[in-house]
């Protein structure tokens, strides 16, 4: 139904105004009413006009003219809509009230797109009325239109086409001609595309994971999507599916046959270079070597097409930079016990690249933008493009200086050798982020404030630390504990790798403080063997076992941890 226009005029001493309103679709009823609010005392004496009316909309338009008698007007065309009862063809498609369905034979159902009900047609190949017995009829295509060049056989709903009598052979030919040369045109174009799909297997690195594959541990969990699964999980890449861009390509929502949802990994570059590949091959085989809980895990990728695609495991609740910087996100999730939560699993995930994996491995791009969280703000460490393996006998490796600004390593800028310490840098970065509640880099701060690590350690030269820790975090945390882990940021973002602390030494300090924050009675119990037995299996557990540290060593560290002055920065 067009929308229906209600008019309201009114002309007032010296002034006249004019209001309507659109009635909209599906509503049960609609109301309005003239009024005057003085009586008519206040209005022209040649003009005590006042009048409402429904109309169809387009069929008038106000003009001044129409306050004197409406232009003569004494009518104004209305549409009225209809529909069958109240409800959808779905209902009755299911079984519910048949014997009152007013769509029989040869009739199609369509729902009414304005309210409730539906409404019948003829199907397709019969006319007439839909809603009377036998209403809709067979239309004699052969008759009406001449639609062959042949002979012509009226059927039901349809018709046929077929050849006269004595030409069967020569239709029969062409046909078995036309079919062969079809056949032959439909396999060729196949054999190019399988071709073409078997190249872009080989160019993204196909032959490589196969080869790695035969090998234990490797690549034995990453299933190979075809071209066509990407598509149709994400809706043809649909933006409404997409999660997040950044530099190295964009994350779309995906739904695979199983209903299983995905998060699918769709490079930005469309050509792609010898260096994006392997970063993709990189990540690739990285991620197929890792199985740990706070680990974003990998289940397949699509090598057959230009763009090579990952699929993830889909993290619901975004990234901690998200939960950082978006207040509606903060003021609901970040409180202190999730701070300390959060850090530590990502402290654990960091600490088993690098001493349990079954080669190391070293992240290189450690943000609160690849730190997802799930539903219950578990930590997932993700994005391992640029993240690279290590030998077992090797301490550093030389590369080409990769990473995201404000989180660099100032150590790896300036030698392009890349350790374990370069990670725990860009941790301690994370660490700062989350006490400050500040981005790492932004220029809308005074320009001493930019760099958001430079600042956080020359205010805690100056015993500044107060001053800039996030409002939240102080209301939220014991001012000893803020210190705690800023203590320990502050170690992290030691400008020499080797007065860094490892990242399993980074796992200690967090649990540590953490068990102290769950259970306050540690600080004051007495050096019991009972009482050592039973943090040291607490922390083992929290561990999974990961630690050689002896549990004597894990209680000293939680019992004795005083908190040093900060005098002239010295710690």
């Amino acid at each position: 139904m067009p929308h229906a226009l209600l008019l309201y005029n009114s002309c007032h001493s010296h002034s006249h105004f004019t209001t309507h309103a659109n009635i909209p679709n599906g509503v049960r009823n609609f109301q309005f009413r003239v009024k005057s609010f003085e009586n008519h005392t206040r209005v022209w004496d040649f003009n005590p006009c006042s009048y409402a009316f429904v109309a169809e909309e387009t069929t008038y338009n106000f003009s001044s003219i129409d306050l004197a008698d409406l232009q003569g007007r004494r009518r104004v065309p209305v549409v009225f809509d209809w529909a069958v009862g109240d409800q959808t063809c779905d209902d009755h498609a299911a079984g519910k009230n048949l014997i009152s369905f007013a769509c029989k034979d040869n009739n199609d159902c369509e729902d009414f797109d304005n309210g409730p009900g539906y409404r019948c047609k003829c199907s397709k190949g019969y006319e007439g009325n839909p809603y009377i017995p036998n209403g809709c009829q067979d239309i004699d295509e052969c008759a009406i239109s001449s639609p062959c060049n042949m002979a012509c056989l009226n059927l039901p709903g349809t018709y046929n086409c077929s050849c006269a009598v004595g030409y069967e052979g020569i239709s029969i030919g062409i046909s078995l001609l036309l079919i062969g040369g079809s056949s032959l045109y439909w396999g060729s174009k196949q054999r190019k595309i399988a071709n073409l799909r078997e190249k872009l297997f080989q160019q993204n690195g196909g032959i490589m994971l196969q080869e790695l594959s035969k090998h234990e541990g490797l690549v034995q969990s990453a299933k190979i999507f075809t071209e066509e699964d990407p598509k149709k999980a994400t809706n043809n890449f649909n933006e409404n599916n997409v999660l997040g861009k950044g530099g190295q390509g964009i994350v779309y929502k995906g739904v695979l046959p199983d209903n299983t949802i995905v998060a699918i990994k769709k490079p930005r570059v469309a050509d792609q270079s010898q260096s994006q590949i392997e970063q993709f091959i990189n990540e690739v085989i990285i991620l197929s070597q890792v199985n740990h809980r706070n680990v974003v895990k990998l289940l397949g990728c699509c090598l057959e097409t230009k763009v090579p695609f990952l699929v993830h495991e889909f993290i619901t609740n975004g990234t901690l930079y998200d939960h950082i910087h978006t207040a509606c996100q903060r003021a609901s999730s970040i409180t202190w016990e999730n701070c300390l939560r959060i850090v530590a699993e990502t402290s654990t995930a960091l600490s088993y690249l690098h001493s349990a994996a079954s080669t190391p491995i070293i992240h290189r791009d450690v943000t609160t933008s690849n730190i997802l969280l799930d539903d219950n703000y578990v930590a997932k460490v993700s994005d391992f493009g640029s993240s690279r393996l290590i030998a077992i006998d090797e301490t550093q490796l030389s590369t080409l200086v990769q990473g995201t600004r404000g989180y660099l390593d100032p150590e790896y800028l300036q030698t392009g050798q890349l350790t374990e310490k370069s990670d725990v840098y860009s941790f301690g970065v994370v660490l700062v982020e989350l006490l400050t509640g500040k981005k790492v880099i932004s220029f809308s701060r005074p320009e001493a404030e930019r760099n958001l690590s430079m600042y956080f350690i020359l205010a805690m030269k100056e015993d500044r630390l107060l001053e800039i820790v996030d409002e939240q975090m102080m209301n939220d945390a014991r001012v000893d504990k803020l210190k705690q882990v800023a203590i320990l940021a502050k170690r992290c973002l030691e400008v020499k790798g080797d007065e860094r602390p490892s990242m399993k030494e980074v796992v200690m300090e967090l649990e540590g403080l953490r068990m102290t924050e769950k259970h306050p009675w540690v600080n004051d119990v007495t050096d019991s063997e009972e009482t050592q037995h039973l943090l040291g299996d607490q922390l083992l557990d929290a561990y999974g076992g990961e630690t050689s540290m002896s549990n004597s060593i894990v209680y000293d560290r939680m019992t004795n941890h005083d908190i040093s002055p900060f005098n002239g920065g010295s710690l």
